[in-house]
């Protein structure tokens, strides 16, 4: 059993650093539990502008190209400031973490899907790398309720691709991360635009 879930696992991660990722179980949670419809459209990460690439490390892993998937400094300052404050929890995921969860995980806060996520994390980085790994996150990630992935966004926000992002725009959607369905892209609040101004500089 050791041996299957391993070679099942590897074989999985190798199969989606060339195949799109067309559904995720997160996808399918939402739609059995909500019955909502899901909007998504796989692009390459060519296609899409260096703005929306540089927001998102700016909003939520400033040493994405850095680390090897894990932000150690991050997540020690997580954990004491959780230790100090219990009305407000900090998270230190990282993009490569985000996207393991996304992809390979059904998203339970349990310690067990954190260790998988872990595994997974460590899989797509030795065998995914960086560029791939964006790109599976800027297609995948939830940016509101039934969307998913910058183009979608983009096209349900705005009426345009991805490619015809403006920086602002960029900005904007990087910043309702990572709680998409609390923060609203359309009616930015001034957190909101608070957060885009700061990802902007």
């Amino acid at each position: 059993m050791v041996v299957a879930f391993f070679v099942t696992t590897i074989f999985s991660v190798i199969i989606y650093k060339y195949v799109p990722v067309y559904v995720t179980p997160l996808m399918v949670i939402r739609t059995v539990s909500s019955s909502q419809s899901i909007h998504h459209k796989w692009i390459s990460l060519e296609e899409m502008p260096k703005d929306i690439v540089k927001a998102v490390i700016a909003s939520e892993d400033a040493y994405f190209l850095s680390h090897n998937g894990f932000d150690f400094k991050a997540i020690k300052q997580a954990i004491e400031h959780n230790k100090k404050n219990n009305k407000t929890k900090r998270g230190a995921s990282t993009i490569s973490q985000q996207t393991a969860k996304n992809v390979f995980t059904f998203g339970s806060r349990t310690w067990f899907r954190k260790g998988i996520e872990t595994y997974y994390t460590i899989l797509i980085e030795l065998i995914w790398g960086k560029e791939r790994i964006m790109e599976v996150y800027l297609n995948v990630v939830e940016l509101g309720n039934g969307i998913y992935g910058a183009e979608a966004a983009a096209r349900h926000y705005w009426g345009i691709s991805s490619n015809e992002l403006s920086k602002k725009q960029s900005a904007l959607m990087a910043a309702a991360l990572p709680n998409p369905l609390y923060y609203s892209i359309t009616r930015p609040g001034p957190y909101m635009q608070k957060r885009q101004k700061q990802i902007q500089e």
